[in-house]
This record gives structure tokens, C-alpha cells and sequence, in this order.
């Protein structure tokens, strides 16, 4: 689709009117969009491709939320009406769209907002959005790369896409006629939108044609203006060291991705498919909001790296004048050990993966050949087969189990985990564990057949501090089991917490979920009530778990809450979910589900010659109420106790309530930990992950 001559013509006559009702917005606005009004008095407009089809995307709305677009390639349409703080056009469409909205969803139409202005920040339009009373997402596109690709120019302008016809754009244009500048109707006279609505969902060809002027408020996207200038990135001197900083780690010859950034015509070849990982926040598998937390060895891309990435890919990705290539020279090779040679290697017992079928966790040991005791500094997995190894956990043991079983309710501390992209634990050089000489270190395996039989083979690599350090390393872990997931639920939040019972210092979190996990987060309530999100994942993958190691330690006071929040996704559009139509509880295997939010820290007031042992006993005993309380009000009712844990625990509630007054205070449940505490050292699964 292309603005025609006519649409420019329109936009000059109306160019004086749109800059008084534009004079409502914000200064900040007035002075990004002033080289495009100055444009349009002299009769000029800019002249843009409107998308025939939309590729996919994911952008995080005004609240935090992830949204991608082909998630919903089920509905009969998907609507985006662009959006701008301080617009009068938009403030005044708002109740119609919003309107139009509640019409239509019930009929499986999705509706979104799109706000492109360079001017307005998240908080911005979460602000605005909540003063008029958007409860629409309104999908942040920081980057303007959506509002680019769709040919967007104005504000309020309304896109309707057909996912049937391959997310076809059958109408752009305003909702209705009710709204000019600085005029408004008491009733509009034509209803594009729901005209073309009503034609799509009765599976019509759409014939709505919008009116050549869409009244709204010029959004400035000077990238796009300077499109021509994009043939002019380098390869070598702006999209190679990119790569090599974000990418290379993992795309690497023998490294975990599927192919290796060898040299440019590589990366040319696969910069389609680069494009749309990117796009749709697959790639880089950094999952944090970058909005929230500051992080250690960060492998997100910047705004500027993306849009680098994107445009040079979009202008045909130029090789440019400069034909040194970085990639070719780096010769990028997978290190055996990222870490260097290891101190100590264990290798565990082969296992031979069946091609198909479902795995129980497995639960080896290894035992302990040291002789004297040490303390760890760092640990790696190295996976035998990382086709079939989904995630290894491993915790030492004092005493080496008689049945051989490495289960997690035996484990005395962490001694490091394995995931896709998330191989290596790593202390700061003055804290490190204390790691014994003699006993055992346990497994939890998580194996996921490939259709072909393999045998795997893993190793772990210790490395350990040549002096004692001056702290302590802790783990532990947020979790419930009592999570209960409705069949066909969309967005099921559950929550739990630990409280912390002695001033702690937080290192790193690790947020972990199944399939039907769609997001995570954890947050901090101090002792005053005041409360501080921590990390948000707005898009949980299952495929790409991985620690998020603060870039400054947290401090947490005693008395504080440790709060997780999960959201779980088990309805049908959630294409990696096993059973749509299952009450989803906790369990081990993938299609049943889990949250898990494991930490790392140190105590205050530890040192290595000033051991806090009991502390950590202390923590632990406040783990199984953090579970049950839900609504985080210090009590647990009836009604909590549900889920797999819950339902075991019920009968014993009358027994528990010793006050009868119909809920348990903490020392009234306190009771159960010691019931709990036998199960998980005779080998329980409560607290497996």
C-alpha cells in the first residue's frame, strides 16, 4: 500500500488545524514532531509504504506484559490503533476504540494499541494510560522497528490484520469519521472499523476504504526517513563487533546454537532468520526486562545494537567499502571448559536416552574422591549430549547414599547447576562454599528423548579458591508446590515467598518453569511494606533458562520477603503446551509444572571464621508457609491449602488450628515442617525441582 498524491494533498490543507490540536501535547512532543509539521505547511508529507503483511513481533506493553503477534494466528482478526501521549486525536478516540473492543472480543477479535514516539517512556504511557482509562495493552515499540515496518505516520490510525490471509493488512485508516482537528461529531457517520470487523468475522472480503486523511498526530521516525543511508552500515565496523560481543559465545564452532558465525557470508545467509529472532526477543535468550535490574555479563542488545542489526539486515545486509572480516579472523571455536582446565572432574554414570517417551528424573551420585576440604569458587556442567540433557542440577552430600539416589531433599548446599546457555556458576573472588572432603555429590538429570536413542555421558568441572575467601556462599530456593492450573487458563498467577529472617546480601535468582510457564518475576516487600521488583521475565522460555546475576548485590534486612510471581499459560495458544484441557499441579516432568526460583547470597554477618549454620536452618523452616500463603497476609486459610502439597496437608488443618479461629498463624503451622522435613530426607520429591 502505498499513501498516495491525493492523501498528501489532504494532510496539506489540514496541516495548520493539526498543529493547534496538537499544541495540547507535551513540549517534548511539540519539538520531536516540528521538522514534520514544518514539512507538511509546505506541502509536503511523508511518503510511506504501508504494509501489505505484518511479520511477526513481540513488544512489552505499558505494564510489563510480553505480547507476540502470531500467538494469536487463531483469531478472526487483530486490530492496532497507534497511539501517542498528549495526542488530542487519540485521547478522543479511546472510548470508541475501547468500545468497539469490548464488542468484538467476545467474538475472538484481539486489540492493541501501538505506541511509537521517540518522546514517550513506559512509565510515560502507563501513566496516560491510566489517567483516561486504557486498559488495552498499549505495546511499547521503543525501537520504532514495528511502527517502521507497518508504514505507520499518525497516531490513531488503525490497522486491521486478517492471520488467516498470512496477517494480511485488509484496512488502514481512523476508526470513524466522528474526529477532525480541533471538531468532533456527536455521531460519526462511518464506521470503518467495525464495518471492516463485521465483514472478516463473517468471512467477507473486506471492501471498507478509509478516507485519504487519517486524523492524528504526526509520530516522527527519523531512522526511517534516513533509510537510504542504512546501505552505508559496515560489516566490519558495526555489525561484526556486535556479533562477536552478543552472539559468538554460543554461535561458535562446537557451541550449543545451531550454526556458527564463521565469517559474513554466513551471517548473510541467516540474517532473514535474524531478523525475525530478534524481532520477536528470541534472540539473544536474555530474557530480563531491561527496564528492570541492572545485570552482570548482560547479553541483551542494546536499542542502538538492534537497530544496527535490523536495518543493515533490511538495506540487504552491505558488506561495505571495509572487506576485513572479524568473524573469519576471531576463528571462533567452543572452549571444552569455558572456565579453563578444572580443578577436580567428576563423570557421571552414561545414560542411555530412549528415542521417544517420557524420562523420569534421574538422581546419580558421584563420590567425592578429595582428601582435604576446600571451598569452591566456581562450577561447570558439561553436558554429554546437549541435544537430550534439558537441565542438571547438583548438590553435595556428606554421607553417600546406600540406594545410590542423589535426591534433592538430601542435598546440603548447591554445588551448581546446567542449562541451555547457562553452564557455568561463578563467585566473586572473596566469597566461595565450603566443599568437604569425602561424601558424595548428587544429580538431578532432566532427559528429553530427540527421536533417535543417545547416550549421554556428563561431566562436571570444579574449580576452588587456592586461599579461604573472606565470606560464605548460600542458596536457596523459593518454591510451591501447591500450584493448581486451571484447564484452558491463559493467565494463571500463583505466588509464593520466603521470608528472610536475618539481614542477607542477594547475588543472583534463577527463575525456573515449565511449559505452560509464560512469565516470572520476583520482587522484594521490606519490613516498612514498601516493595521493589527485582527482575521481571515478561516472556518465560522453557528452552533458555539461565541466572541473572545482579550487577550490585541487593540488600535485603532481615524480616524482608523474597516474593515470586508466576504466570502460566494452558490454553491452546500456547503451542508448547502438552494438554490444553488438564488441571495442571506440580511434578517433575515437563508437562506437569513448577515454581522455582532458586537464589544465591551470603548472610550479613557471616564470614568464613564466623559461620551462621543456624541462620540458614532458620530460612529454610520458612519456606512451606511462604508456599501456602497466597495472598501474603501471614495466615493460611482452608481455601489455600490446594495443589498437590495442599491437598495432602488439608485434613490436618483442624488439628493445626489449635485457636479455632479458622485460619494458622506461623507457629500454629509450624508444626508440619518437622512432618515435611522426614519426607524430604527419605527421599520426597516436595522440593525436587
Amino acid at each position: 500500500m502505498k499513501i498516495t498524491t491525493a492523501r498528501t494533498l489532504a494532510m496539506s490543507v489540514a496541516a495548520a488545524a493539526l498543529m493547534t490540536a496538537c499544541s495540547q501535547s507535551s513540549n517534548e512532543t511539540e519539538t520531536a514532531q516540528t521538522a514534520h509539521e514544518m514539512d507538511m505547511q509546505h506541502g509536503e508529507a511523508p511518503d510511506v509504504d504501508v504494509a501489505d503483511f505484518v511479520d511477526n513481533f513481540t513488544l512489552i506493553d505499558q505494564n510489563g506484559e510480553a505480547h507476540e503477534l502470531f500467538y494469536h494466528a487463531d483469531a478472526p482478526a487483530i486490530v492496532i490503533m497507534t497511539h501517542g501521549n498528549g495526542c488530542p486525536i487519540v485521547r478522543g478516540a479511546v472510548p470508541d476504540y475501547q468500545k468497539i473492543a469490548d464488542q468484538y472480543e467476545a467474538q475472538g477479535v484481539k486489540f492493541y494499541m501501538l505506541n511509537s514516539n521517540l518522546q514517550d517512556t513506559r512509565d510515560d504511557v502507563k501513566a496516560e494510560a491510566e489517567e483516561y482509562g486504557i486498559t488495552l495493552p498499549v505495546l511499547i515499540d521503543e525501537n520504532q522497528l514495528i511502527g517502521e515496518s507497518l508504514g505507520v505516520v499518525r497516531t490513531a490510525e488503525v490497522f486491521v490484520l486478517d492471520p488467516a490471509k498470512g496477517f494480511k493488512v485488509v484496512y488502514h485508516g481512523p476508526i470513524d469519521d466522528r474526529q477532525s482537528y480541533e471538531r468532533q461529531k456527536a455521531e460519526a457517520d462511518n464506521h470503518y472499523l467495525t464495518d471492516t470487523l463485521d465483514q472478516v468475522v463473517a468471512g467477507e472480503e473486506v471492501t471498507v476504504e478509509g478516507p485519504a486523511l487519517s486524523p492524528g498526530c504526526l509520530v516522527n521516525f527519523p531512522e526511517r526517513d534516513a533509510k537510504d543511508e542504512h546501505v552505508n552500515i559496515s560489516y566490519a565496523s558495526d555489525v561484526a563487533p556486535i556479533l562477536l560481543d552478543k552472539c559468538a559465545d554460543c554461535h561458535a564452532v562446537g557451541g550449543i546454537a545451531p550454526w556458527a558465525m564463521t565469517d559474513y557470508q554466513t551471517v548473510r545467509g541467516w540474517s532473514p532468520m535474524m531478523r525475525e529472532v530478534i524481532r520477536t526477543d528470541r534472540m539473544p535468550p536474555w530474557n530480563a526486562d531491561p527496564h528492570v535490574g541492572n545485570w552482570k555479563d548482560d547479553k541483551s542488545l542494546t536499542s542502538d545494537e538492534i537497530k544496527t542489526l535490523i536495518h543493515w539486515i533490511e538495506a540487504g545486509s552491505p558488506r561495505g567499502e571495509d572487506q576485513t572480516d572479524p568473524l573469519q579472523e576471531a576463528d571462533l571455536h567452543a572452549p571444552e571448559w569455558p572456565l579453563g582446565e578444572p580443578d577436580l572432574i567428576l563423570t557421571l554414570p552414561a545414560y542411555d536416552v530412549p528415542p521417544n517417551g517420557i524420562i523420569d528424573y534421574s538422581y546419580p551420585i558421584v563420590e567425592n574422591p578429595l582428601t582435604e576440604d576446600k571451598w569452591l569458587k566456581a562450577s561447570t556442567i558439561k553436558a554429554g549430549s546437549r541435544e537430550v540433557v534439558h537441565h542438571v542440577l547438583s548438590g553435595y552430600m556428606s554421607e553417600i547414599p546406600e540406594d545410590g539416589r542423589g535426591s534433592t531433599g538430601r542435598w546440603e548446599f548447591s554445588t551448581g547447576g546446567y542449562a541451555v546457555g547457562a553452564e557455568s556458576t561463578v563467585a566473586e573472588d572473596d566469597i566461595g562454599t565450603p566443599f568437604p572432603a569425602g561424601g558424595a555429590v548428587g544429580f538431578q538429570i532432566h532427559y528429553t528423548p530427540v527421536g533417535k536413542p543417545v547416550t549421554d555421558e556428563t561431566q562436571i568441572g570444579f574449580y576452588f579458591h587456592d586461599e579461604v575467601p573472606k565470606y560464605v556462599s548460600r542458596s536457596s530456593v523459593i518454591l510451591d508446590a501447591s500450584i493448581e492450573i486451571p484447564p484452558g487458563e491463559a493467565r494463571h498467577m500463583e505466588t509464593a515467598y520466603l521470608e528472610i529472617p536475618h539481614d542477607a546480601i542477594l547475588e543472583r535468582v534463577f527463575p525456573h518453569a515449565h511449559y505452560r510457564g509464560y512469565a516470572a518475576d520476583m520482587s522484594i516487600r521490606y519490613p516498612d511494606g514498601t516493595e521493589e521488583l527485582l527482575i521481571s521475565l515478561p516472556k518465560y522460555d522453557f528452552n533458555w533458562q539461565r541466572g541473572y546475576e545482579f550487577a550490585e548485590p541487593v540488600d535485603v534486612p532481615a524480616g524482608s520477603l523474597l516474593i515470586s510471581n508466576y504466570i502460566y499459560d494452558n490454553s491452546e495458544n500456547n503451542f508448547a503446551n502438552p494438554d490444553p484441557d488438564a488441571e495442571v499441579t506440580w511434578g517433575e516432568q515437563s508437562h506437569e509444572e513448577m515454581l522455582f526460583t532458586s537464589f544465591t547470597f551470603r548472610w550479613a554477618e557471616e564470614t568464613s571464621d564466623n559461620r551462621k549454620d543456624a541462620y540458614q536452618e532458620e530460612l529454610e523452616g520458612n519456606r512451606l508457609f511462604g508456599a501456602m500463603d497466597d495472598n501474603i497476609d501471614g495466615k493460611i486459610e482452608l481455601a489455600e491449602m490446594k495443589g498437590m502439597m495442599g491437598n495432602r496437608m488439608k485434613p490436618a488443618f483442624p488439628m493445626l488450628d489449635q485457636d479455632k479461629s479458622g485460619d494458622l498463624s506461623k507457629k500454629e503451622f509450624s508444626r508440619i515442617n518437622a512432618v515435611m522435613k522426614r519426607m524430604r530426607e527419605q527421599g520426597g520429591s516436595a522440593g525436587q525441582q
